[in-house]
């Protein structure tokens, strides 16, 4: 049967869409959807407290969100965001004089999708099947289940508007269905569903400027979170590989940087001592290509296929070296729980003067220790540095420690200007900049 759907023509219609109207999957899917109370004791201002008196000053915050009943006995997912820090949690399940509250306990959460595992005790509960989210293309119809602004089942159409977003710093592990089927606060940890009322996604995350929908909303999809779901429920964590490096996108001036021929893979700024990564034999400044033989585009990729295979798993990585294609196999540990290989941006913005604005001294012991910078890191510590300047606005603070420049190691604030002056005039000029316990790679212009 054709059915004729906003101007667009469905050759093989779903029974769903029989009379133009999602009722059969609404009434399919609607029960799975959960409401999620949570309350938390905050500590009030100072000026409250005083006027409470002792024992005083402190309130309960209360929040609303969704769920998805994954299985009968009572396996519940949502987001992190929803449920953090909460002191109490309680699951709304149905709807009208037939609802039933329950309390839930914590299974575990895991930051790097914003994914959390509820349970609550109760049997013969309505599940929401999961679907095979890799198969979603970009123009399905779908629908978002749940309650946002307290308003019980609301449910909202749209088509998914794009797969595999990432790059947006939500979260470690970025790979969202985007989607403009309505999505507002309470939305949180509700469903995304297909037509034939399986879970496609978790709704997390919204685009907005105002607060609300602005068509641009944001799910982890379903295999994503079926994999966190399991593996917390099998382990009571999420358990990933770890190759140990930190990488960054390759920009076009990284590229011109680095001779290659066109931006792509995943820079290896750093490697961690020890690490599966070093005893494979990367180094930082390597650019990964491949892992399995399969084309690495950028870093989000890269980490999103680490993070999928276990402890244990050995990839075969091919990597460039100055210009140099290699190739080498890693054997993967498990990523630490209080670790992540997050990448580390930056714009490329050339600069006038490689230290216009910016102030360099050498990193001495009072200073290592207020950065809490390990023994072994040398370089040429930013002191001060003009936030007009062309430095600044490419990236670079203060507190930054410039560990190389142009390729070549700088270990006081007076290697880093007699090698920046001597750096050809008509090429950019690549950092190695040590912060926060990683390093990254930074492009400037021209020095003059």
């Amino acid at each position: 049967m054709a059915v004729l759907l906003q101007g667009t023509l469905l050759a093989q219609a779903p029974p769903a869409l029989t009379g133009l109207t999602f009722a059969p999957v609404v009434e399919k899917t609607a029960p799975s959807v959960v409401s999620i109370h949570t309350s938390k004791t905050v500590q009030m201002p100072r000026g409250f407290r005083d006027f409470f008196g002792p024992g005083g000053g402190q309130e309960r915050e209360r929040g609303l969100g969704s769920g998805v009943i994954v299985s009968e006995d009572g396996y519940i997912l949502t987001n992190r965001h929803v449920i953090d820090a909460a002191d109490e949690i309680s699951i709304r399940v149905g709807i009208g004089p037939t609802a039933k509250t329950y309390k839930a306990k914590k299974i575990g959460s895991d930051a790097g999708t914003d994914i959390a595992v509820l349970k609550i005790e109760a049997t013969g509960l309505p599940v929401l099947p999961f679907t095979d989210s890799d198969k979603a293309r970009v123009g399905d119809v779908v629908l978002a289940v749940g309650n946002p602004f307290g308003l019980t089942k609301t449910v909202t159409m749209g088509i998914i508007s794009g797969i595999g977003r990432g790059g947006m710093g939500i979260v470690d592990y970025e790979n969202f269905i985007q989607t403009d089927a309505s999505i507002n606060p309470g939305n949180s940890g509700g469903a995304l569903v297909d037509l034939e009322g399986r879970l496609l996604g978790i709704n997390t995350a919204i685009f907005s400027r105002s607060g609300g929908n602005q068509g641009i909303g944001f799910a982890v999809p379903s295999n994503l979170a079926k994999d966190v779901w399991q593996s917390i429920r099998k382990h009571g964590r999420v358990i990933r590989g770890y190759l140990g490096t930190v990488i960054q996108p390759v920009t076009p001036e990284l590229a011109t940087a680095f001779g290659l021929k066109e931006p792509g893979g995943a820079l290896v700024a750093d490697v961690a001592p020890g690490s599966p990564a070093e005893k494979a034999g990367l180094a930082h400044g390597d650019v990964i290509i491949s892992l399995d033989g399969k084309k690495v585009e950028d870093p989000r990729e890269l980490r999103l296929k680490i993070g999928a295979l276990g402890p244990g798993a050995k990839v075969t990585i091919k990597y460039l070296r100055n210009s140099q294609e290699k190739e080498t196999t890693a054997e993967l540990g498990e990523l630490p729980q209080k670790e992540s290989t997050i990448s580390s941006n930056n714009n490329g913005e050339p600069a006038a003067a490689l230290f216009a604005g910016v102030e360099l001294e050498d990193l001495n012991s009072e200073a290592r220790a207020a950065l809490r910078a390990p023994a072994s890191l040398q370089g040429a510590l930013i002191t001060e540095i003009d936030s007009e300047s062309d430095a600044y606005q490419a990236g670079l603070r203060q507190g930054f420690v410039i560990q190389e420049i142009d390729r070549k190691p700088v270990k006081t604030a007076d290697d880093a200007r007699r090698i920046a002056a001597s750096v050809p005039k008509d090429k950019p000029v690549l950092l190695r900049v040590w912060s926060e316990g990683q390093s990254r790679y930074f492009t400037l212009g021209e020095p003059q």
